[in-house]
């Protein structure tokens, strides 16, 4: 999503803040520490590939349906530079390390790996993540690997609508395969596919996303169906990531040890007043959100109010495909950021017409997420970890993105980004002691990269990344230094954040 702001050209902002640094001052006082999460829990920073790899027609590379959209004129920003960490893989990696994360997550670009959608494996695409799987392993880095982030490759989309056919299913697992065969034995951590309730609304409801589908009166679109095609797209998203984890777990995880899961995107939803009618809506909202994935994951149907107000829209699953479907994962991924309010809105129900937020007979009220920086409400994130734990069987969850939107180029000195990472981390932690079963958090994003909604206005990056620099040149920001900190031990609580002359910015001490 676009957020306003005054921006500060980088070439006037980069060397007043480059050459007089900042100092960040712990209190003694500590709230918490790395220490006191154990030490199993795994702490990492994400990416994907379309954001960060750049080199988009490079090495037999193909299109992908985020490509398209990009370049569709509905964008003015695209991926094809982005961050080059197609070359400079490298240098990133050497700034993880600096950092201390623990792990990476980053997708695998399909048309990448396999230009065609199907068949031959592109050789320099293979290379390409092999080395940054290497790179990675060779310095301690855990590589957690997404399969799909939005960029389903556009031949895929142009011969059968992609998502919306039943063939994706046997291409995605194929495709999987190849993942699972050339990077398993060094990668542990699959996830099939990235926040899946957003892609699909999105892309095939509102129609703001990849691959840009809806109909009137919910969006406006050359192609798509807004009424029916979410729940179709969402069903064959299901039985993809339930035939990928099946091979998975019978051909692979014996001798890989590894876990394969599936990523959410998870607000905590809040009536907005204590009324009975908005308190329901406030479930029916999650059983919209979220619900409608793990419900049939974890007991193999879609919640009884999804079949009520969706109805024949809404496609059924077999008995085989019911059994397959569910417990089909070692993990779920959150991807988390804020707390909206629900009100009851039975008037929805009424409509002739309805797409699936309809169906909700609910108003999400967003005026929340419409500024400049989220705000931080950090019991968003335990009690949406709690909401999993009491209705979902309490599933092992990564956190998988967690970070603080803020303009780009507004500064280094990202105190509101500090601020946010945290009270969240130390939400978590609180999550934790109460018994929730999170074992591992990851900052969105390692860099500032090609946001999905808002290209390049903005930014939730620990690194900034020069865009007017020729070489697209690295920075720590204030937050790199205090995830840092807490990465190597430092304990965190309120601080002191002050300029320090004469100090620059030094990454090699991170």
């Amino acid at each position: 999503m676009g957020m306003s702001g005054v921006l500060v050209p980088p070439s006037k902002l980069l060397p007043l803040v480059f050459f007089l640094g900042f100092a960040l001052e712990i209190s003694t006082a500590a709230a918490y520490s790395r220490g006191d999460f154990p030490a199993e829990f795994v702490f990492g920073s994400g990416t994907s590939a379309y954001q960060v790899e750049g080199a988009a027609a490079e090495d037999g590379r193909t299109p992908s349906i985020w490509d398209t959209a990009a370049h569709s004129g509905k964008s003015k920003d695209n991926g094809d530079i982005a961050c080059d960490q197609y070359h400079k893989y490298k240098e990133d990696v050497q700034l993880m390390v600096d950092t201390g994360l623990e792990a990476y997550r980053f997708s695998i670009s399909w048309s990448r790996l396999i230009p065609n959608g199907r068949g031959p494996v592109n050789p320099k695409g293979l290379e390409y993540y092999n080395n940054l799987i290497n790179e990675l392993v060779s310095h301690g880095i855990e590589p957690h690997v997404t399969l799909f982030h939005y960029d389903l490759p556009q031949i895929l989309e142009d011969e059968y609508e992609g998502w919306l056919s039943r063939k994706i299913v046997d291409d995605f697992t194929a495709y999987a395969e190849v993942c699972f065969r050339e990077f398993g034995d060094r990668v542990s951590h699959w996830t099939t596919l990235n926040e899946v309730n957003v892609f699909i609304l999105g892309g095939y409801d509102v129609g703001s996303l990849p691959p840009q589908r809806c109909s009137s009166p919910f969006g406006n679109c050359t192609s798509g169906n807004s009424t029916s095609e979410p729940y179709i797209v969402a069903h064959n998203c299901l039985l993809a990531h339930a035939s990928v984890a099946r091979l998975y777990k019978r051909k692979y995880q014996a001798k890989q040890h590894g876990l394969i899961g599936l990523n959410l995107f998870v607000y905590y939803f809040v009536p907005l007043t204590n009324t009975t009618e908005d308190v329901m809506a406030t479930q029916r909202a999650n059983d919209f959100f979220v619900g409608w994935f793990m419900d049939p994951l974890v007991f193999g149907d879609y919640p009884s109010i999804l079949k009520k107000n969706a109805g024949a829209r809404l496609p059924s699953f077999t008995q085989q495909e019911s059994d397959q479907v569910k417990s089909s994962f070692d993990f779920i991924g959150l991807n988390h950021y804020t707390t909206l309010h629900v009100k009851d809105d039975p008037e929805r129900l009424k409509a002739k017409q309805r797409d699936q937020l309809a169906d909700m007979g609910a108003t999400i009220t967003d005026e929340m997420i419409h500024t400049d920086e989220y705000p931080i409400i950090p019991s968003g994130m335990q009690g949406s970890l709690e909401y999993f734990k009491q209705k979902y069987r309490n599933p092992p969850i990564y956190i998988h993105e967690n970070g603080q939107v803020l303009p780009r180029n507004s500064s280094l000195h990202d105190t509101s980004r500090v601020k946010y990472l945290e009270a969240y981390i130390g939400s978590l932690l609180d999550a934790l002691r109460n018994g929730s079963n999170t074992i591992g958090y990851f900052t969105w994003s390692f860099m500032d990269l090609y946001e999905l909604l808002s290209g390049y206005e903005t930014s939730f990056g620990l690194y900034f990344v020069d865009m007017e620099d020729p070489d697209l040149k690295r920075y720590p920001k204030l937050s790199a230094y205090w995830y840092s900190g807490f990465l190597k031990g430092d304990n965190v609580t309120s601080y002191v954040i002050s300029e320090a002359q004469g100090k620059p910015f030094p990454v090699k001490e991170l």
